[in-house]
Parts: structure tokens; C-alpha cells; sequence
């Protein structure tokens, strides 16, 4: 079960990835303009985001592995979608498909608590929730090839394959969740939160495209956070609620949600700057002239890293708590944020550097989902985690759009200056303190709920 729900989490990772090598193409494989074939990547996000917490609820009320079928028939659904476009709409809408299936990662990590014995779930848990970055890391290589050498098509056929193979596996090991929980789908609180989601990550990805100042932009960021304000004071008063508010605002609930903001934007800033020291020119001054599949191998440790230490993280977790594992995986990675601020010179500096970074996120997504799970009734796991995982798609979001404005507005004949990835790896290093200083106030001791539903396990 936990290989099972660990390639799941892979399969699904890679999705996030395998636009990734034809991004520069996109304009002219879609015959569309610069500005809107970055939808293709933007919709998958803002799906992802809106779909997470609500498949997590819906998961707590019918089962989380029936949810988690659906979810990974949608996401190939989607790859069909994409793999027989040619324009732009069918592409959006096929990558909307696969960002809603990207909820199956928060529903594995809920599945295992119910199904392993809880001597054994911190390391499950470390290793699942290790998958968001090992995915990225052995899809980028192989899609780079595949568009290298074959028709870009061929990237979504790979993509429908695995996500078949992912629903074989699931409907054959996983078994049905027994542990639901009553009442109705909040079908209003959805809306709410998916309006809300949609107008403040749309605004924050799009911000420096449309104008920061812009009556777009403003009117998408006022509307989004009105939104989400209504729709919190209507979940307050929901007897079926599709967050319980209550629970989300637990002193343990919410300072983890904050530093998850923290570390999803760290691990943003290494996906987004790195890759362009390793492929710009030599001759721009900054970088390392490496062509995309060789940019993406030397990448790969970011997520290597990640896999080969859960089990270490999750020992650590046992040991010394959640808390201080996820204290230590945010100083490891403003440790390397440092380096990278001095050392970005060379190959193995840039190796080095995602090395330190995917060690210390490893560390701290193996502890959120722990500490979210410890906070929270068990019939509420999905529903938890599934916030837990917007929390850290929104501090990408942010990522990304800071990152974009310094290395767009530091350049030297057509490519971001030296000091650009300076500037951006002390912000994110600042970032990530404040995460450490939000994690150092997480309660040592709280209400913990143990629990499986399914006695899969000998507890001997």
C-alpha cells in the first residue's frame, strides 16, 4: 500500500512537470501568443489549488480511495485531452483535468493513516509526501527527452499511461475507507473557497503581466480576499462545513499552515532560478550553458535527496517530534539559500545548493502532513491535509511572481544579472527564517489523535 500511494504521488508530481521542456515552444506549437499560452501552466495551478481541499473533504464523507480513483480518472482524462490538442483551449482544459487529479497526493498521505499501524506511519508519511519533489525531479529528465527526441504529443501519451497504471494499482491494493465521515457536501463553501482561490492566485500569478496597479489585478485580489472573508464567517456557522474553521485555527493547525506558505515558496525558488543559471549562455556572465537534459540531471538531486532521506526524517519525527524536524529542514534550507548567494558559479555550486535545499524540504514536508494529522480528528485527515497542500501551492505562487519580478527587472543583455539570483535567493532565505520563527512557537504537546480505521496491521 505505501509503494502503491508513494508512485501515485510520483505519477502525479510529473504532471507538474511535463510541460515543463516545450514551455518556450508553446506559443508556436499552439499558434497562440506569448501571454496566453502561459494558461497552460497557470491553470493547472489554480486547479490543483481549488480542487485539493475540496476532493480532501469529499474524501472524508465517501471514502478516500473511491475520491482517489475519480480524481486519477480525471487526471487522464485530462492527459487525452492534451495529448490530441493542437490549440490552445483543448490544452488549458486538458491541464485543468490533470491539476484537479493532483489532490491525490494529500488524499495518500490521509489513506495511510488509516491503513498503517502508527508505529509505522511517520516513515510512510515522510516518503509520500517526498514524492511532490521526486517526481519533478526524475520527470523533468525524461520529458526533456521525450521533446527532444520524439513529437511533444508523445508527452501526454507517456502521462495517460501512467495515470492508467495509477488507477490499476489503486483499485487493486488499496482497500475501501471504512472511516467517513456524515452530513452533507458544503456545496456553497466550495464555491466560496474556489472563488476566493481563483481571484488571489490569479492576481499573483498574473500581477506583473497585467499591471500590479492594474483594475484587473486589484479587482481580482479585493474580490478574492472579500471572498474568502464571507465564506469564512458562512463555514463558521455551516453545521457541515467544507473546512472546519475551528480545527484549522488551532494553534498547531494553523502556525504549521504558515510555515508550509514558507517552505513551498523556498522550494519554488530553487525550481525557478536554478534552471536558468544552468541553460543561460556562458556569455551572459551568469551562466552555465547546459542544454535542458543535462540542466535537468543536474537538478535531479533536489528530489533525490528528498526520497533517499524520509526515512531519516520520519526517525527524527519519532524521536524529537514534527516540530523539530521541521524547524531543522527550514534552517537547512536557509542554509543553502546562503551559498547560493555566494557560490552560483560553477556546476557543482549549483548541484550543491539543490542538494542542501531538497535535504532540508524534505525534512519539512515530512513533518507538516505528521503534525496537520496529530492535530486533527481522524475524520477530518483529508480535508486538513488537503489545506495543508493549498497552503503551500499559494507560497509557490508568490514564489514565482517574486522571483519573475527580480530577474526581470536585473538584466544584462537579455538575461538576469548575478546579482538577480543574489537578491532572490536572500529573499527567499528571509522567507524561510520566518518560517522557522512562526515553526519555534508550534506547541510541544497537544491533543493527539490516534487512530486506524482498517486493522490492516499487526500492532505486534
Amino acid at each position: 500500500m505505501i509503494a502503491t500511494l508513494a508512485a501515485t504521488g510520483l505519477i502525479a508530481a510529473f504532471m507538474q512537470t511535463v510541460v515543463t521542456p516545450i514551455i518556450p515552444e508553446l506559443p508556436e506549437l499552439l499558434d497562440t501568443t506569448r501571454a496566453d499560452a502561459s494558461w497552460v501552466l497557470t491553470a493547472t495551478l489554480l486547479a490543483a489549488a481549488i480542487s485539493t481541499p475540496i476532493s480532501g473533504r469529499l474524501g472524508d464523507m465517501y471514502g478516500k480511495r473511491r475520491i482517489m480513483l475519480a480524481l486519477l480518472v480525471i487526471m487522464a482524462v485530462g492527459c487525452v485531452i492534451a495529448a490530441l490538442s493542437s490549440t490552445l483551449i483543448p490544452m488549458v482544459v486538458g491541464r485543468v483535468l490533470q491539476g484537479v487529479g493532483l489532490g491525490v497526493i494529500a488524499l495518500g498521505i490521509s489513506i495511510l493513516r488509516d491503513v498503517i499501524h502508527p508505529r509505522n506511519l511517520g516513515g510512510a508519511v515522510a516518503l509520500v509526501s517526498a514524492t511532490l519533489g521526486v517526481g519533478g525531479a526524475l520527470g523533468l529528465p525524461l520529458a526533456a527527452t521525450i521533446a527532444q527526441y520524439l513529437d511533444w504529443h508523445f508527452l501526454f501519451w507517456l502521462a495517460t499511461a501512467l495515470s492508467l497504471v495509477a488507477i490499476a494499482a489503486v483499485a487493486t491494493v488499496i482497500p475501501v475507507s471504512t472511516l467517513r465521515t456524515g452530513g452533507h457536501f458544503d456545496l456553497i463553501g466550495a464555491l466560496g473557497l474556489a472563488v476566493g482561490l481563483v481571484g488571489i492566485l490569479l492576481a499573483v500569478s498574473k500581477g506583473t503581466e497585467w499591471g500590479w496597479t492594474s483594475p484587473l489585478t486589484l479587482g481580482l485580489l479585493g474580490g478574492g480576499l472579500a471572498v474568502l472573508v464571507a465564506w469564512g464567517f458562512f463555514e463558521l456557522r455551516s453545521q457541515n462545513p467544507l473546512v472546519d474553521l475551528r480545527v484549522a485555527t488551532r494553534r498547531t493547525v494553523l502556525l504549521t499552515n504558515l510555515t508550509s506558505i514558507a517552505v513551498g515558496f523556498a522550494f519554488f525558488v530553487c525550481t525557478a532560478s536554478l534552471p536558468i543559471v544552468l541553460e543561460s549562455p556562458t556569455n551572459s556572465g551568469v551562466g552555465l550553458g547546459l542544454p535542458l537534459i543535462l540542466a535537468s540531471l543536474c537538478l535531479m538531486p533536489l528530489g533525490l535527496v528528498m526520497f533517499f532521506l524520509s526515512p531519516v526524517a520520519a526517525r527524527l519525527s519519532a524521536a524529537r517530534g514534527p516540530r523539530t524536524s521541521l524547524i531543522l529542514g527550514a534552517i537547512i534550507i536557509t542554509v543553502g539559500f546562503t551559498l547560493a548567494v555566494f557560490f552560483l558559479d560553477q556546476v557543482w555550486h549549483v548541484i550543491l545548493v539543490s542538494t542542501i535545499t531538497g535535504i532540508g524540504v524534505g525534512f519539512a514536508y515530512a513533518a507538516m502532513p505528521t503534525l496537520i494529522m496529530r492535530a486533527v480528528p481522524p475524520s477530518e485527515t483529508a480535508a486538513a491535509n488537503g489545506l495543508n497542500s493549498v497552503m503551500r501551492t499559494l507560497g509557490s505562487t508568490i514564489s514565482a511572481t517574486a522571483v519573475g519580478i527580480i530577474l526581470s527587472t536585473h538584466v544584462a543583455g537579455g538575461v538576469p544579472t548575478r546579482d538577480a539570483f543574489s537578491y532572490v535567493f536572500i529573499m527567499g532565505a528571509a522567507v524561510v527564517l520566518v518560517g522557522v520563527i512562526i515553526a519555534l512557537f508550534i506547541p510541544r504537546r497537544f491533543t493527539n489523535y490516534d487512530t486506524s480505521s482498517i486493522p490492516v496491521q499487526n500492532a505486534s
